[in-house]
């Protein structure tokens, strides 16, 4: 509201001496007085004071100079901590998960022996977090063997409570499946547990905990299984093959194990072919975006596709295995990334399952 003046009672003979035209100019300033008052009621004091405050005296430019220097605005502040996150990439971190598993050879059958043990994990550098793990690796150490080939997974259970194996996707004897109480006991603290078949179906596969797995998967005791067929199709025949295994819980949002910056980049060379093999262990989708280049999807949960089709984003829900051919065409460093982008980027710059693919001249 407009700031209200007193107005003073006049001496009534002075009064008489005021003419008219003295009175009007004087009526006038007082008009003028109250009005720059109101207006600076209604928000306009800040270039009333600006005017009143100016310095009209130090001509040498100094003093101007030092006002036209803001400090770091909050635009500045972001795009450093932006800029500061690309540039560490890829950040070097403790341990390395998905690491390619030699079996020992037991009279024709693969040996693969995985000891589930708590331990601390770092995710991204500086930061690190409770872990459950198979062989020291979030995630577990990658199982690769041939259709048909006979395998022994032998589980040695150094956990804090009981446990089990699941081997996901692979259509199995039911003895051999892993759930507790339905095709097994549970594999209590101390205990060791062997599993033993014939790789029945070629594909892209996994194996984790079945006992307390909404704990325990997003801890870390996961890994990927990965069967070669007998007979490879023309299509899977590539250059280079990348593994993303994707989790969610609280390990945060991970590719293999880490968080951006500590991520992984996949690398090829102009004319390259890649595959890529998603699986997701974790208990959301992740639309997974690669930028420049199309993916043909290939295979779903290990399954040849009837038609191979192309796209730049592929949901992966929790569960599915995708695999897809990339045709490296486009030299450059190339964003990868979940398309819910409060998985991948804040504020505070990319984390989390953010990646990029660097096709090289």
């Amino acid at each position: 509201m407009p700031t209200k003046t007193r107005k003073s009672v006049p001496n009534v003979e002075a009064s008489k001496t005021l003419d008219r035209r003295d009175f009007l100019r004087r009526s006038a300033i007082t008009a003028v007085a109250a009005g720059a008052l109101a207006a600076c009621d209604r928000g306009e004091a800040k270039a009333v004071a600006a005017v009143a405050t100016h310095d009209t005296s130090n001509h040498d430019g100094a003093t101007q100079a030092a006002a036209a220097a803001p400090p770091l605005s909050k635009a500045d502040e972001m795009d450093r901590m932006h800029e500061a996150g690309i540039k560490s990439f890829p950040a070097k971190t403790q341990g390395k998960g998905c690491q390619p598993f030699e079996p020992r050879m037991d009279k024709g059958v693969k040996v693969y022996e995985l000891t589930a043990k708590e331990m601390r994990w770092e995710v991204a550098p500086g930061q690190t977090v409770p872990a459950m793990a198979f062989n020291g690796q979030v995630p577990g150490p990658e199982i690769r063997v041939t259709e048909g080939d006979r395998v022994r997974v032998i589980l040695k259970n150094e956990l804090n409570e009981s446990t089990a194996i699941h081997f996901h996707g692979l259509e199995l004897p039911n003895d051999q499946d892993g759930v507790p109480f339905i095709t097994q006991p549970p594999v209590k603290p101390g205990q060791t547990y062997t599993y033993e078949f014939t790789v029945p179906n070629s594909g892209s596969h996994m194996y984790h905990s079945h006992h307390n797995a909404a704990k325990q998967v997003p801890l870390g005791l996961l890994g990927a299984f990965i069967v070669e067929p007998k007979n490879p199709r023309p299509i899977e025949k590539v250059d280079r093959e990348y593994l993303m295994v994707l989790n969610d819980g609280q390990h945060g949002y991970t590719l293999n194990g880490k968080g951006f910056p500590a991520t992984e980049p996949l690398v090829a060379k102009v004319g390259e072919k890649i595959r890529i093999r998603y699986m997701n262990e974790g208990m959301m989708i992740h639309p997974m975006h690669l930028h420049g280049m199309h993916m043909t999807v290939i295979d779903k949960d290990g399954w040849p596709v009837p038609a191979p089709w192309k796209c730049d984003t592929l949901n992966v829900a929790p569960g599915e295995r995708w695999d897809v051919i990339v045709n490296c065409t486009m030299p450059g460093t190339w964003a990868f990334h979940c398309h819910i982008l409060p998985h991948a980027e804040s504020e505070h710059g990319m984390f989390g399952m953010v990646t990029a693919l660097v096709v090289q001249k």
